[in-house]
């Protein structure tokens, strides 16, 4: 396997702590010292297919916002499919899947400069298989970074954890990213965060702002996870969802809620709710992100004209409310290659706030 092209690995403590965001970040801000860069994720677990073959939604990010110039295949070599670890449980091949990522660095790192490999998790994840993100970083010759959520004991506690499995493996971390701070506790956890993780003898790379839009869904995401009918096909459905209200009250007390970037709940056959929100149309300042009604019951007829009329989205889901607000509440939000905006300012806040410099320098 190529030994000679520098790379670096992104764990993370747990998942969704931002390590495809600082991975996305990190891409533009490493072209500056290295233009051509190569990526993989070795094992991935949400996939989507491309040519019959399964890809890792991350890689497909990468590629279609870098144009990485590597095949997909080689950038998502494992796939981590349902029944994928009962089929390895039952006859086991772990040489093949080590030589599988292997091979796929070597085809990835081909005329590069520099290679940025994302892992899946904490560095745990993967061990049933015998592929644990610490396991994998060995397999690759990778020093380690691990993102964390911002704060002072808690992250410090999680890194430690992690920093011993990849110690186990004689791998080296050579520094944490904390992620989604608040901006007025900056200054704060910068500088104890820095003298716990001292302590551990690992440098602070860097502190990266909390940003609300990365972690607010839009109204397409949410049609997509609750695989809801779109019951005003005009609308847009990028609006982005900032807080949630679940119409259980009488209209008239609704709409107090009723706000910009306001997703509401409620069953289909509230149509006093329905007609409230259309109100909210006239007035921009107070214009929803999206309604969705559950229950799978559909308005009358004669409120289902003004529905189809409404400039943001009316979406028409299976399960009751409870079942919608938890499923909203709990989404994973995952940048897209579309999310010009998201992207855009990813790349901004990783290279203001990440010490690229000290990265290279530790590697």
């Amino acid at each position: 396997m190529n030994t000679v092209t520098p790379r670096v690995f992104i764990a993370a403590t747990r998942q969704n702590d931002g390590k495809t965001t600082t991975s996305l970040g990190l891409l533009a801000a490493l072209q500056k010292f290295y233009p051509r860069i190569g990526y993989i994720k070795p094992v991935g677990q949400r996939f989507v297919e491309i040519e019959e073959q399964k890809i890792d939604e991350d890689t497909v990010l990468m590629d279609r916002v870098y144009r990485l110039n590597c095949p997909l295949v080689d950038m998502s070599p494992i796939a981590v499919e349902p029944d994928f670890t009962r089929k390895y449980l039952q006859s086991s091949n772990n040489e093949a899947l080590v030589k599988k990522i292997t091979k796929a660095f070597d085809r990835v790192s081909w005329e590069k400069d520099f290679v940025l490999c994302e892992g899946s998790g904490h560095a745990g994840v993967g061990s049933v298989f015998d592929l644990s993100n610490a396991q994998v970083a060995k397999i690759l010759g990778a020093k380690v970074i691990i993102v964390s959520q911002g704060g002072i004991g808690k992250p410090i506690d999680e890194v430690a954890l992690n920093q011993a499995l990849f110690e186990k493996e004689g791998v080296e971390v050579i520094g944490v990213i904390l992620n989604k701070v608040l901006f007025d506790k900056i200054d704060f956890i910068k500088d104890f965060a820095r003298r716990g993780l001292k302590r551990k003898g690992l440098e602070l790379l860097g502190v990266v702002p909390h940003q609300r839009i990365l972690s607010s869904p839009t109204m397409d995401l949410i049609q997509e996870e609750l695989k809801a009918e779109v019951l005003n096909r005009g609308a847009k459905r990028n609006n982005r969802v900032e807080s949630v209200v679940v119409g259980a009250m009488g209209a008239q007390n609704a709409v107090g809620y009723f706000k910009t970037g306001v997703l509401v709940i409620t069953p289909g056959d509230r149509e006093d709710i329905i007609l409230a929100a259309a109100t909210t149309v006239k007035d921009s300042s107070q214009q929803l992100a999206g309604v969705v009604l559950t229950g799978n019951l559909r308005p009358g007829a004669s409120v289902m004209k003004v529905v189809e009329k409404m400039p943001f989205p009316i979406l028409l889901a299976a399960e009751d409310s409870y079942e919608v607000a938890s499923t909203v509440h709990n989404l994973i939000v995952k940048t897209r290659p579309d999310d010009t905006e998201k992207i855009s300012l990813i790349r901004d806040i990783i290279a203001a706030n990440v010490d690229v410099q000290k990265i290279l320098n530790s590697l």
